[in-house]
């Protein structure tokens, strides 16, 4: 049979689909297993090094085992020792590493032999997951920003790195890194690609800065994040300490993956087998939905193989608790819903997350009879697969692209019917787009990608006078994002308010809660590291704004009106009333759960969102209500005080109020 070509792959699957999940090269005290899936090879030769930069090596042959496979075995411990193979095609030898290596010297270049057992941390055996909660809040977060300034008070060694999460006690006269984010109250830590990619000298300077969405080796993790990158072991043994440290504060750990693409076509997936991994169009050229050159081929026996196996290694190996699919829209409904329930099965029932962006760069030819993952496909996805909402995103700050296009928040006009249809999840009087429950909902207003929020803020409120002459000096770029406007902390306040209040899951981008700007840059995948860092002195700056969140985060799992996931959570949202130009408000059942005992003083809710230039007086359904959080404060306690009847709410402000239990409210 010949390399691989779109019209040859019906024909692979079904001669070659292999279903076991033993390639790779597995090693223990009882031997060393090398198997790899090379159907088109005609002869495969294993090269052993004894480390990852010397030529020194010795060849050992593989031989076909079935399916296309091709298997070496050997009664040595092969333990820390690099490989790569030789693949015959055609009567041309490949060089090629092992795509489910799970080890590699410094940037990929070999593989590497592993005992995996021989990586793990003291006292990993033990480690999971901390207790769910009762609502979850993901802290978007990328390694190097986290720990990149000095101010965060990590050893100059650690910085930027995997290490930096073991730090208990910075050197900062205020609470920094994994200390701050216990004290915020979030639940999970959402890590940008922490997998070996190809963008940076793994060996280079730590100046180099990228967001890691070039993936080279998918089941190993990235050296520049180590403090050896020449050491294969390194990596792994600190990947895994950096989880244990965060589980050990009550942090779950969500991973960002990219099996949309590779940051090169020629990787060791196209080395292995020519011509299958990658979509093509009927032309033969490579398809390119990812922008970034191709597409990996999700929709063939193989590559789904090759993927649900990935993800299930790092819930296993490094006890991952949930996983964000970059460029969803690029795999498919059948994959994603495989992916589901392979974790629901070996974990239980959405233990582990899955949430992706339902959307793709540019078209992508899907395999025969398979459905993409795009968000107008939602409701043929699992209940238990969530998707990024851009509506609710851009109805509440303005256009994502668009700098100076308002939302909500921000001076922009007639969008209160869409605000209100935000706050079920996108449940109720939807046409097109409509979730099966707000569970499949991730609601945010602020990622890695496009503005911060307090970037946009700052740009569609106050920056209009700085733009359109051909661009700003540093200091006067600096002066322009970094200053802390009393107009923008309110949008921000009001934001945050907003999404915190709405039914569905809950997301934000690390920073967001003390003004986290990028000095306007929109795509800062590659920008230095001073424009993407945490700044951690803003933490004493914003100490207000930080104080609004940790109050909504605290509200938020008190609410099981907000923060039911059940397809009738809708239900509990009444009262949609719009009210003006920038004024609406609606009541939320506030019943517990069916079946749970949880503390619930407040039966019934009510909340006003208030983006006018005016105090707005809103009536109010009757009864004694308490404020519960308003435009300066979250998780209060404070006497409504009405006028006529009617609830003062301050302009560009959110009000919600409990009703208090009453007598003829409990249950005799």
């Amino acid at each position: 049979m010949t390399e691989a070509n779109c019209r040859d792959i019906t024909q692979m699957d079904k001669l070659y689909r292999y279903e076991g999940s033993d390639l790779g090269a597995v090693c223990s005290p009882a031997g060393s297993v090398f198997k790899v899936w090379s159907p088109l090879a005609e002869k495969v030769e294993l090269r052993l090094f004894a480390d990852g930069e010397t030529d020194v090596f010795t060849s050992r042959p593989l031989h076909p085992d079935g399916q296309g496979t091709w298997k070496y075995e050997t009664a040595e411990n092969l333990h820390g020792f690099y490989y790569d193979y030789l693949v015959w095609i055609g009567g041309k030898a490949r060089r090629t590493a092992d795509p489910y290596a799970v080890g590699c010297s410094c940037n990929g270049r070999r593989s590497m032999a592993v005992e995996l057992a021989r990586t793990d941390p003291e006292g990993f055996g033990e480690d999971c997951a901390p207790p769910p909660e009762t609502e979850r809040i993901i802290y978007e977060l990328h390694v190097k920003d986290f720990s990149y300034d000095p101010d965060s008070g990590i050893p100059e060694q650690y910085r930027g790195k995997f290490k930096a999460f073991t730090v208990e006690e910075p050197d900062a006269p205020y609470p920094t890194c994994v200390g701050y984010l216990k004290s915020l109250g979030i639940t999970h830590v959402h890590l940008l690609p922490i997998f070996d990619y190809g963008a940076l000298d793994e060996a280079g300077e730590l100046r180099q800065y990228n967001w890691g969405y070039d993936p080279v080796n998918y089941n190993v993790p990235e050296g520049s994040y180590s403090t050896d990158p020449f050491d294969g072991l390194v990596r792994i043994r600190e990947c895994k300490e950096m989880i244990q440290s965060l589980h050990k504060n009550g942090i779950r750990v969500i991973m960002d993956v990219v099996y949309n693409h590779t940051y090169h076509q020629d990787s060791w997936l196209e080395r292995m087998v020519p011509g299958y991994y990658y979509r093509c169009w009927k032309d033969g050229s490579l398809s390119d939905g990812s922008a970034c050159g191709n597409d990996i081929a999700a929709g063939r026996a193989m590559v789904d193989n090759y993927i649900v196996q990935s993800v299930l290694f790092w819930a296993r190996e490094y006890h991952i608790d949930g996983f964000r699919f970059d460029l969803m829209g690029l795999l498919t409904v059948e994959l994603m819903n495989r992916i589901r329930r392979s974790l629901d099965e070996i974990y239980g029932p959405g233990e582990k997350l899955v949430y992706g962006e339902p959307w793709r760069a540019n078209e992508s030819p899907m395999e025969t009879g398979t459905m993409a993952s795009l968000k107008d496909n939602v409701a043929h996805l699992d209940e238990g697969i969530s998707v990024f909402s851009d509506d609710t995103r851009d109805v509440i700050k303005g256009h994502v692209f668009y700098g100076e296009v308002p939302g909500f928040v921000n001076g922009g006009t007639g969008l209160e019917e869409n605000v209100l249809r935000a706050v079920s999840g996108w449940r109720k009087d939807q046409q097109t787009f409509r979730p099966k429950s707000c569970s499949q909902i991730v609601n945010y207003v602020s990622a890695h990608d496009n503005y911060t929020l307090w970037d946009k803020l700052v740009i569609s409120m106050r920056g209009q006078r700085f733009f359109g002459d051909g661009g700003l000096p540093g200091s006067a770029l600096s002066e322009l994002f970094l200053t802390k406007y009393e107009d923008v902390l309110s949008a921000n306040r009001l934001a945050a308010f907003v999404y915190f209040t709405c039914q569905g899951n809950l997301f934000m981008l690390a920073g967001e809660e003390f003004g986290r700007s990028k000095l306007g840059d929109s795509n800062s995948y590659r920008s230095r590291p001073e424009i993407n860092m945490l700044r951690w002195k803003q933490t004493v700056e914003f100490a207000d704004l930080i104080s609004y969140y940790r109050g909504l985060i605290r509200l938020r799992k008190r609410l099981p009106g907000l923060y039911d996931k059940s397809p009738g959570a809708a239900e509990r949202i009444g009262r949609e009333t719009i009210h003006g130009s920038g004024v609406v408000s609606f009541t939320v059942d506030n019943a517990p759960l069916p079946g749970r005992q949880e503390e619930c003083p407040w039966p019934e809710l009510f909340i006003v969102y208030n983006a006018g230039d005016t105090v707005a007086l809103v009536n109010v359904p009757e009864g004694q209500w308490t404020v519960l959080a308003d435009g300066e404060e979250a998780d209060c306690r404070k006497k409504a005080f009405l006028r006529d009847g009617n609830l003062p709410v301050e302009a560009k402000s959110g009000m919600m109020l409990g009703r208090k239990v009453l007598q003829e409210d409990i249950a005799v």
